[in-house]
């Protein structure tokens, strides 16, 4: 990366900034430690989330609630976001974000468990985003589930869809970013998406259903 375009995406990163409530829960990350989504992934997910007007979203991996508190700020008031996390520890954390916010507790729905077995509990075309942002290893099932879950018009989001910069390299070929890259794959050549892969943060792929 020449220094003009590490500068830009240094740039970019910190164009918005965050605030304390913001800060505290990626303090909350660190502590748990839990890698949440980065200042300029956040941003382009409040964007897509207002864009699309997500009265309905799902989040596959709750984390510390950083990017939950970013979608929620996006979406309209009478907006209901259902987060999924194995971890109760993290939905806890979740949790004093969202006090922190003034989040309304009917704006929030957490759902401790594994994400395979409640994803398909959720009703088929009945949201309006969905975030997957959890374990790379059953990331492509849940972009798959993810799929089935948005109507037409709803946008998919994939945090970390660079992989910290090895995505690109052809040469890296460890198991995690082979499936990145699978993932990235799959979802240009789905029929059923029209997609773009932001150089956000760590990367953020999206794509529109058809």
């Amino acid at each position: 990366m020449s220094t003009d375009k590490a500068n830009s995406w240094v740039y970019a990163e910190e164009f918005l900034g965050e605030d304390e409530v913001l800060l505290r829960a990626r303090e909350r990350a660190a502590q748990l430690g839990c890698a949440p989504v980065q200042p300029g992934e956040g941003a382009a997910l409040s964007v897509l989330a207002a864009a699309v007007g997500a009265k309905a979203a799902v989040e596959i991996g709750t984390g510390t609630g950083v990017s939950s508190l970013y979608l929620l700020r996006g979406m309209p008031a009478d907006g209901v976001l259902t987060t999924i996390d194995l971890e109760v520890e993290h939905h806890r954390a979740a949790k004093e974000a969202f006090a922190d916010e003034g989040v309304r507790p009917t704006r929030t729905r957490t759902i401790s468990g594994r994400a395979l077995d409640v994803l398909p509990r959720l009703t088929d075309g009945a949201y309006d985003l969905v975030l997957v942002d959890a374990d790379k290893e059953n990331a492509p099932a849940y972009v798959e589930q993810a799929v089935r879950l948005l109507r037409a018009g709803g946008v998919l989001a994939v945090a970390g869809a660079l992989w910290h910069d090895r995505v690109a390299d052809p040469a890296r070929r460890d198991e995690t970013t082979t499936t990145v890259r699978e993932i990235g794959r799959k979802v240009r050549d789905d029929d059923r998406l029209l997609p773009a892969l932001l150089p956000a943060g760590d990367g953020l792929l999206v794509a529109v259903k058809r």
